[in-house]
């Protein structure tokens, strides 16, 4: 079981930018998709982004054009930089892999 660990989320304003890490216990090479999930209070969990190990990148309508997500193979990490953020991106965020392994989320609040 591949072992996911998050960071980067917190508390920002709305229109501010967010990074978020996933830390992956083996290499990148050997993990074909990675993605990122989220799940808002009274919502189910969502695809938000999602990347192979050619960098082929697939984004959930609400988020494309503000977030980007992207492998460090060398540090075996995935990252997603979030612009532009709104207080509906207010979620727990989640690291997936393929093999269906999770992360343990990572707040992100958005407010003022």
């Amino acid at each position: 079981q591949v072992q996911l660990v998050e960071s980067g989320g917190g508390v920002v304003q709305p229109g501010g930018s967010l990074t978020l890490s996933c830390a992956a216990s083996v290499s990148l090479f050997s993990i074909y998709v990675m993605a990122w999930y989220r799940q808002a209070p009274g919502k189910e969990r969502e695809l938000v982004a999602r990347i192979t190990w050619g960098d082929i990148t697939n984004y959930a309508d609400s988020v494309k054009g503000r977030f980007t997500i992207s492998r460090d193979n060398a540090k075996n990490l995935v990252l997603l930089q979030m612009n532009s953020l709104k207080s509906e991106d207010t979620a727990i965020y989640y690291c997936y892999s393929a093999g269906d392994n999770w992360g343990q989320g990572t707040q992100v609040t958005v407010s003022s």
